[in-house]
């Protein structure tokens, strides 16, 4: 069997001492992810009852369990992501690549025509722990988002994107101030100091 490396073994021991990885197994949340929205979530008042929301790159689906539990039964939940996701409850699923067409459509056969209150994303590429590659693979996932955001969100609707600073960052701040009347940047407790990740936080979109 093949040691694991140095990086790796302290990867675990942070990871399963990690109060907030705790907290979701004792809670029955999929990842402590679901943290980071929730926190957000409290404190922007983003998630309302009857609300209807897109979470892309919803796997392992911790984000969609803490919506699917704060739109209640009147709101919806469409998910999807090119990795398979255990089924979830009034939450419904599309695996695939969003770029296809076919996926593309798929998802919005699940959506009404621009009365998408909330896009969510928590993606993020495999990292390779180099910057050069990982950083622009991050940017762009970060800008299929934000494209996504700007093909299914209501008037005045939001996006909440995980974003990582470096080459890109302010194009991608740059644009979506072109589409949103409101956007910040924040850094909920729960992402980890060392990361580099922060979330762009877009509100009252303008549907030209």
């Amino acid at each position: 069997m093949a040691k694991r490396s140095k990086s790796s073994g302290r990867w675990l021991q942070e990871h399963f001492s990690d109060p907030y990885v705790k907290r979701a197994q004792a809670e029955g949340w999929r990842s402590r992810a679901v943290f980071k929205l929730e926190e957000l979530d409290q404190r922007e008042k983003m998630l309302r009852s009857g609300s209807i929301c897109l979470d892309l790159g919803a796997a392992p689906g911790a984000w969609s369990q803490y919506a699917r539990r704060r739109l209640a039964r009147s709101g919806r939940v469409v998910a999807t992501d090119i990795l398979a996701m255990e089924p979830l409850e009034g939450v419904e699923f599309v695996q695939g690549d969003f770029r296809e067409t076919e996926v593309f459509d798929r998802i919005l056969g699940l959506l009404p025509g621009r009365q998408v209150d909330w896009v969510l994303s928590d993606m993020a590429p495999a990292m390779s722990g180099i910057d050069a590659v990982d950083q622009p693979r991050a940017m762009y996932l970060a800008e299929l988002a934000l494209d996504m955001a700007g093909r299914v969100l209501k008037d005045g609707g939001g996006a909440l994107i995980k974003v990582f600073q470096g080459a890109g960052f302010e194009a991608l701040v740059r644009e979506a101030r072109s589409r949103f009347e409101r956007v910040r940047l924040v850094k909920p407790s729960a992402s980890r100091a060392r990361s580099p990740e922060v979330y762009l936080l877009a509100k009252d979109f303008r549907l030209v």
